[in-house]
């Protein structure tokens, strides 16, 4: 079966724990401070695998740890920080968190690694804290906490067209002769238990990327069937080619058909249901008299005032395939090109921060010149904050002034250029 889904837990290393120590040498009776810092915890990471296709590595393994930082010892001897931890996944998967739903990160377009969970920052050893009146400080900062989280991992095809219908249509069989891809085709209701990519090349170079959608029935949007599974792959495409037996082989209305796969697509998402469609009506090798009734005739009548365009084809003989591409790449050319890339809806960082009744102090310690801002408050957000993202460091700025932290230091009459103090971080203030 094919891996398009998968839930997993994943937890960041936690920091080690700063170290308590005093130098203790030979004719030095009274050494100072001289406990090491914990190392770092390991990060959580996320990076795109060419060679993966699946999500099937994930329905076996479902926890994943990053290494905890080690603690500092003597000597001034720092904690080895602990190993990230990569995740290798398909290119195209949604990373999302498993309770809300929300969207953390889309492994597609240019974001080919991501850090998802920053690991604990070390505790700093206990000679951070010696100053004129302490010079023996027997208190060392802790390691930070790490993060974890329940990930839902959705594998969401790329590509610029997708091909629906109900089964047995012949939308593999159209995959096959006008693309490079080799699905397996057979002449039974649900033969695709998979979604099947291919690239169509064209004369003029301007190829683009087609998925075989597998065979909807009516209610997949409610889940029937494997409906949601397959749905889901369409949510990147531009433009939906319908596939209908225009021959009814199977006794199906075409027209009918059109309306009940429109009807699954907008009730699983009403942007779906917008998109540019063209309706491909296969199997008219297989029309061989229309004194009665012209199923082609029906379905330009019904569909063409409306906007969709129907062209007549025959996946087998390849009859009115040229057509019907060139026409889907002039679509494709109006539309915008850039790649479908779901936006960031739950960021981790922020949904860390909510111990908003947790204390923190801000003061000027004028031995060093330096304005200090401490607090369990302040030693959390740093632990699950990257200021090394732009993202992160914005964050930052916005928690510093959200606090109150901003106003309290203009209060204690910092200037521009004055330097504040965070645990093992400094910075110039600037407004």
């Amino acid at each position: 079966m094919f891996a398009d889904r998968a839930t997993i837990y994943v937890r960041s290393g936690r920091g080690g724990d700063g170290h308590v120590s005093f130098r203790r040498e030979k004719y030095v009776p009274s050494g100072g401070p001289d406990g090491g810092d914990g190392g770092n915890g390991g990060d959580v990471i996320f990076q795109v695998d060419e060679g993966m296709n699946t999500l099937a590595d994930y329905r076996h393994i479902r926890k994943y740890r990053a290494e905890d930082g080690e603690t500092g010892g003597k000597r001034n001897c720092h904690g080895k920080n602990g190993q990230n931890i990569v995740l290798k996944v398909p290119l195209g998967t949604v990373i999302k968190e498993a309770e809300s739903g929300k969207v953390i990160t889309d492994m597609s377009g240019d974001n080919r690694q991501f850090v998802l969970l920053k690991g604990g920052r070390g505790g700093n050893g206990n000679q951070h804290y010696a100053t004129s009146t302490m010079q023996a400080p027997k208190y060392a900062q802790p390691g930070q906490a790490a993060q974890e989280l329940t990930l839902l991992l959705e594998l969401k095809v790329i590509a610029d067209v997708g091909l629906v219908g109900f089964p047995n249509v012949g939308k593999s069989t159209l995959l096959s002769r006008v693309t490079n891809a080799q699905p397996k085709i057979a002449n039974y209701h649900f033969t695709t238990l998979s979604p099947n990519l291919g690239v169509v090349d064209l004369d003029d170079s301007r190829g683009f990327v087609v998925a075989d959608i597998p065979g909807l029935i009516e209610g997949a949007s409610q889940g029937a069937g494997l409906g949601h599974e397959f749905l889901r792959h369409i949510e990147r495409t531009k433009v939906i080619i319908h596939i209908v037996d225009a021959a009814g082989t199977e006794g199906r209305d075409p027209v009918e058909d059109i309306y009940a796969i429109n009807r699954e697509l907008e009730s699983y998402n009403a942007e779906i249901g917008k998109r540019p469609q063209v309706i491909a009506a296969n199997k008219m090798d297989a029309v061989y008299s229309v004194e009665e009734s012209d199923p082609l005739a029906a379905l330009k009548a019904e569909f063409e005032p409306k906007g969709i365009p129907v062209y007549p084809i025959s996946a087998i003989s390849g009859q009115g395939l040229k057509e019907l591409l060139y026409h889907v790449r002039d679509m494709l050319d109006q539309l915008d090109q850039e790649p479908t890339v779901f936006e960031q809806e739950y960021f981790p960082e922020e949904e860390r921060s909510s111990d908003s009744d947790a204390p923190y102090t801000v003061e000027y310690d004028e031995a060093s010149d330096e304005y200090v801002v401490e607090g369990p408050r302040i030693e959390k957000m740093l632990g699950y904050t990257n200021l090394e993202s732009e993202k992160g460091f914005t964050f930052f700025q916005n928690f510093l002034r959200e606090n109150g932290i901003l106003e309290q230091l203009e209060q204690l009459g910092i200037q521009e250029g004055d330097t504040v103090r965070m645990y093992g971080l400094s910075f110039e203030y600037y407004k």
